[in-house]
């Protein structure tokens, strides 16, 4: 007899068949019985989920085993009412009582003390007087050099003292000329009483960019010794490419963020910076002085110029009685007076006769128009002075300026003004916005230009003045560029790509 894979009983030849049951499970032998035992014991889980089916055989099961390991732990734990006892330590001489006490951790108000030190003893007697250092080293910051007075005061130097120091410093250099953040370093002598102030033994600190001053004691009196400091004035010459960002390759290339702002706000009065490519070359030639101790001092921008070949703009700095023009290398100026664009848009309808679009007969067009968006501001063409703000029939809003040599600018159509009658105003200044007032068939600017009362073409119109330098203002002009350009390039090629 023996069973096949559907759990029933075969005969030898294997035709006799019956259901295998719990009867048949007892007559199984001892090594099937013994496996199928380890594979139940293998399928009973014993720690189950305690927060789920709750009262269920299965949780009652894991609650039989939780509680039979709390009841094994506390069976195998030691005695909570026994005390632990540990060996103890042997007790500490006077000695190493004194070296322990030295090392702990105390409030200091309890003389604690920290470090490999041995604890004081009865053989350490307190001192009645502590002595003082022979000399005091000290350094302080002049908030203004008229302060130096007040400030040695201040680190403990007498009064008297003080006020002869102040004044051998006074006989080389003027104090207000002295920087705020000064660094002075002081020495001061030994003294022969504690209610006397310390002598000033040694004062030195750095006056100019190339100058030291040392005040030394000599017996009863000072005396003054002025240090020079050997300076370079050779300026810093950067040539480079401007690339992405002629800011960012200028600074890149090791010129100063000043000198570099200055750079660009002149060179775009004469080139618009998006006609920059990335190959344009440019150079800049800034003040610099280089002293022998090692501090660099950079100033102002003298020469600038981008671009290349006969693109190439160039302005040399020029200062004259306190004012300052750029200038080209042949000595020629800025242009002043140049008209503005008055909006920043395309033009719509030129000067001349045309079709009214709105009144639909032929008349002549005054001005012209630009089409701008509704509220872009309309800034002044050149500087002048309001003669008329406010409502004009067919022009809507409408402001009027008045300009030098008979010229007059209107600008018609506004949704409003920004300035009043008698106002004066400078070339780029809003006067007002965008708008569709009056006779118009939308938003837009309408932009007249007047030479002494009659109306002109505004796109006809360039007039400018120039101002050249002559005689003895141009020869050291020309001197100075000459200069300038035997500067050797000590920056550049650093590109922000």
């Amino acid at each position: 007899m023996f069973l096949n894979d559907d759990q029933h009983w075969l005969d030898g030849s294997g035709t006799g068949t019956r259901s295998f049951g719990r009867a048949a499970a007892l007559v199984l032998p001892p090594q099937t019985r013994t496996e199928q035992l380890i594979e139940r014991l293998r399928a009973l889980d014993l720690v189950v989920d305690l927060g789920a089916d709750i009262g269920s055989p299965a949780w009652w099961r894991g609650t039989a085993t939780c509680l039979s390991l709390c009841a094994l732990t506390l069976a195998l734990a030691p005695g909570f009412d026994r005390p632990i006892h540990e060996a103890g330590s042997a007790p500490l001489t006077t000695t190493d009582r004194d070296e322990v006490a030295s090392q702990s951790i105390a409030p200091l108000a309890f003389g604690a003390t920290s470090g490999r030190r041995i604890g004081a003893t009865n053989a350490v007697r307190p001192l009645a007087d502590t002595p003082e250092r022979p000399t005091l080293d000290l350094s302080a910051t002049l908030p203004g050099g008229d302060a130096l007075a007040r400030t040695l005061r201040r680190s403990g130097v007498g009064a008297d003292e003080a006020d002869r120091a102040a004044a051998l410093v006074a006989e080389q250099v003027a104090l207000a000329d002295i920087r705020p953040g000064t660094r002075i370093d002081l020495t001061l002598g030994r003294r022969p009483s504690r209610d006397v102030p310390r002598p000033l033994d040694r004062l030195a600190f750095r006056a100019r960019f190339d100058l030291a001053l040392e005040v030394i004691r000599d017996g009863g009196t000072f005396a003054v010794r002025p240090i020079p400091i050997a300076i370079d004035a050779t300026p810093l010459r950067i040539r480079g490419r401007v690339g992405a960002s002629l800011y960012r390759s200028a600074r890149a290339a090791g010129a100063p963020a000043k000198a570099v702002e200055a750079f660009i706000r002149q060179i775009a009065t004469r080139v618009p910076m998006s006609r920059l490519g990335a190959d344009d070359q440019y150079e800049l030639i800034v003040e610099q002085e280089r002293a022998a101790t090692g501090e660099v001092r950079q100033g102002k921008l003298l020469y600038a110029a981008v671009g290349q070949g006969d693109r190439r703009t160039q302005l040399v700095r020029w200062e004259d009685g306190g004012r300052t023009d750029w200038f080209d290398p042949r000595g020629v100026g800025e242009k002043k007076g140049v008209m503005a664009m008055p909006v920043a848009a395309r033009i719509s309808s030129g000067f001349g006769w045309r079709t009214h679009p709105v009144l639909r007969f032929r008349r002549l067009h005054k001005g012209i128009d630009f089409a701008a968006p509704y509220g872009s501001p309309i800034r002044a063409a050149t500087d002048g002075v309001v003669a008329f703000a406010g409502r004009n029939g067919g022009y809507g809003n409408f402001v009027k300026l008045v300009h030098g040599g008979g010229l007059a600018t209107g600008y018609g159509h506004m949704s409003r003004i920004a300035v009043r009658g008698g106002e004066r105003v400078t070339r780029g200044e809003v006067i007002g916005y965008v708008g569709s007032t009056g006779l118009s068939t939308g938003p837009h600017l309408h932009y007249e230009l007047w030479r002494n009362g009659a109306p002109i073409n505004p796109a006809s119109v360039s007039f400018t003045t120039t101002s050249q330098l002559s005689g003895r203002d141009l020869a050291e002009f020309r001197a100075l560029t000459a200069w300038l350009m035997a500067v050797p390039v000590r920056g550049g090629s650093a590109v922000a790509e």
